[in-house]
């Protein structure tokens, strides 16, 4: 199973496309509040601090019921997941688990840009892929949640493929 971990907002990656959609198509300025951003300006949207998930993941390791992680950064699912999973599987995620952070809906919806781009180029709201075995799956997130962590979810799972990251959009 495919467990994802909220980010917090772009971390490292799409400022390029973040910038380019915000600032030179929808014309917006930094201390710019759309109210798509809840009070928030554009500036501190795009700043949100990235978040370190060690603190969480180092106490559950030892646990053994993460097989692999993947750390969403420049390349999005379809370059960070096939690194860490084998080359006779592929990582299905079905993005209607979650609901991207309005910041990518923004980016998403000023630039036109299509979903297949946004999953290849951001985060798009969970920023720690964690992969493990269906049996483990509910035990993980229960040790996450009793670690702190409310935000962790079931976004997909691995079958039998090609060494591929491969979001579905149901639609």
């Amino acid at each position: 199973m495919l467990i994802g971990l909220p980010s917090t907002g772009l971390h490292t990656n799409g400022y390029s496309l973040a910038r380019k959609v915000l600032f030179d198509v929808a014309g917006f300025k930094v201390t710019d509040k759309p109210k798509a951003l809840g009070g928030r300006s554009v500036g501190d949207a795009l700043l949100a601090v990235h978040r370190s998930y060690a603190p969480l993941l180092l106490p559950i390791l030892p646990e053994g019921r993460i097989k692999a992680m993947a750390h969403i950064t420049g390349g999005g699912f379809k370059d960070n997941v096939p690194r860490v999973i084998p080359s006779n599987v592929n990582a299905v995620f079905d993005a209607t688990a979650w609901t991207p952070l309005p910041i990518f809906q923004m980016i998403r919806e000023l630039g036109n840009v299509p979903d297949d781009e946004c999953y290849h180029v951001m985060n798009m709201g969970m920023g720690m892929i964690l992969v493990a075995a269906k049996k483990d799956a509910e035990p993980l997130l229960a040790s996450l949640a009793e670690h702190g962590e409310r935000g962790a979810k079931v976004v997909g799972e691995v079958v039998k493929g090609t060494n591929e990251a491969i979001v579905r959009f149901g639609r």
